[in-house]
């Protein structure tokens, strides 16, 4: 049976001549595009591009095929565009944008707010675009960007601390923070066992930057786990450390699950922010979001 979202692709690879634009444009990746042109070309029987230096070339058919179809897509697209509008103002359907580890301290408390939220998880850049774009209506971010067709408005402040398991005892290495005998703590730090959302370790090389100024951080990744919430529940079990964003640590500090070891003076506060088009039928709706969310963040 034929899936329409491969006659989406079809229509972006046919108007950008590129595999790389049409994946940049649909927001996926290229292995997506040439898996979903290579199985239409099976279910149409045909080949439709043909690979150049630069880009694609579209066949004979593929000009035919994009003929028939191209009119009925763009009214489908019409009906989808606006069913969305009018369900945003029925039902309040709205879409939301976060990095899927802020999504469970932050923006899950959305969820009683609203009737229908459609939630995607992205990081800051590709936020932006959608918002800018119009394929998102709202986006929380931690980066400010200053533009023409966008709002923006400040939610509050996180931070990166050092947590760690209860089961650790954290008297030394918390008694050599206080007599900012720097040396010591990072020689503790590397002994322990470490959790980290990703392989690249950014929590941690930012820490390190600001507290100890290095940029090349010397202790060892033990697991890799790439939700940082997530992650945070498997600390909580086991025995281990993190760097990690406050907001997150911040319920399972309360029930003591884990421990703050080190809240440094040295390291810098980032800014939340919720960005959105301009859009007057959206401003309820951006209102509710903004004072929701700095309940939360300050």
């Amino acid at each position: 049976m034929v899936n329409l979202e491969w006659y989406r692709t079809f229509k972006s690879v046919y108007k950008n001549s590129n595999f790389s634009l049409a994946a940049k444009e649909l927001f996926i990746s290229q292995p997506a595009v040439s898996q979903q042109i290579s199985m239409l070309e099976a279910h149409v029987g045909y080949k439709l591009f043909n690979r150049k230096s630069k880009g694609v070339e579209p066949t004979e058919y593929a000009k035919l095929l994009n003929n028939l179809i191209i009119e009925a897509l763009d009214r489908l697209e019409n009906v989808e565009t606006g069913f969305r509008a009018k369900a945003v103002n029925a039902n309040r359907l709205i879409s939301v944008g976060i990095s899927k580890h802020l999504f469970s301290s932050i923006a899950s408390s959305l969820l009683s707010k609203f009737d229908y939220i459609d939630f995607s998880f992205h990081e800051n850049e590709i936020l932006f675009d959608l918002v800018n774009t119009k394929k998102l209506n709202f986006a929380i971010v931690t980066k400010k960007y200053d533009t023409f067709d966008t709002i923006q408005k400040k939610l509050g402040e996180i931070k990166q601390i050092i947590v760690g398991s209860t089961n650790i005892d954290a008297s030394e290495v918390k008694s050599k923070i206080k007599g900012k005998e720097f040396t010591e703590v990072e020689h503790w730090l590397n002994k322990q066992v470490w959790y980290n959302h990703d392989s690249g370790i950014p929590h941690v090389k930012l820490f390190w930057l600001h507290v100890f100024n290095k940029k090349r951080p010397s202790m060892v990744s033990n697991f890799i786990i790439p939700s940082e919430y997530e992650m945070l529940e498997a600390l909580s079990k086991n025995k281990g450390v993190s760097v990690v964003w406050n907001c997150n640590a911040a319920s399972f500090i309360k029930d003591k699950k884990l421990q703050v070891l080190w809240n440094s003076n040295q390291m810098p506060s980032t800014e939340v922010f919720l960005l959105s088009g301009k859009n007057d039928t959206l401003a309820v709706a951006f209102q509710e979001i903004e004072m929701e969310l700095k309940k939360i963040l300050q």
